[in-house]
């Protein structure tokens, strides 16, 4: 896990950077949002004729409405930390099987010292993919970031936006059988492929 935000682009670009490779690949996110709380979508939702790239998002920051809305397993919750991985992988899966979007972004994490058990600024993130045969497959990663409550909540959004096109490219190069390391996007950590109804 790195200690900050380490992105060479300046906090505006991630969001147009991301929208554009989107509708350059004919990718359609759904965003389901913890810790961020919808800030991912709304800057997507920035950029003009958004509705190419956004379908829909999720703002799931109680665990009764990831388990309503995202149909988190309560075992999942019951077993892992809200901010981890495991979580967000659910999040993410959930996210897919509630829309019509072939990409998912899910984020949970802490922006401050609410939680004794997780350093403040920890951010599990999970994008999801789905092909048109509706296979898909996801990764995880976590990131901590240092900063006032609302500037860790901001990167992590850009963050999230920044590390899609690796983790696209990553997933069309990858084969369809087994999962595999994934090498660590810039400032993230390296993650194993989660795979989902293969």
């Amino acid at each position: 896990m790195s200690a900050g935000p380490q992105d060479p682009e300046t906090p505006g670009s991630a969001h147009e950077r991301a929208a554009d490779y989107l509708r350059a690949h004919d990718l359609v996110v759904v965003t389901a949002e913890s810790c961020t709380a919808g800030l991912i979508a709304a800057r997507l939702a920035s950029v003009p004729h958004a509705g190419q790239v956004l379908e829909s998002a999720f703002v799931v920051y109680d665990p009764k409405a990831k388990m309503r809305c995202l149909g988190v397993p309560a075992e999942v919750l019951a077993r892992h930390n809200l901010t981890s991985e495991a979580v967000v992988l659910a999040m993410a899966q959930g996210a897919l099987a509630h829309s019509d979007a072939n990409v998912a972004i899910a984020n949970t994490g802490v922006a401050d010292d609410s939680d004794p058990a997780i350093p403040p600024g920890t951010q599990c993130y999970a994008w999801a993919f789905r092909d048109a045969e509706g296979r898909t497959q996801a990764y995880t990663a976590t990131h901590r970031f240092s900063g006032e409550r609302n500037t860790i909540r901001e990167a992590s959004a850009d963050h999230a936006l920044h590390c899609l096109p690796h983790y696209h490219r990553l997933w069309r190069q990858a084969p369809a059988s087994s999962p595999a390391t994934a090498p660590a996007a810039e400032g993230g950590v390296a993650t194993p492929i989660q795979e989902a109804n293969p």
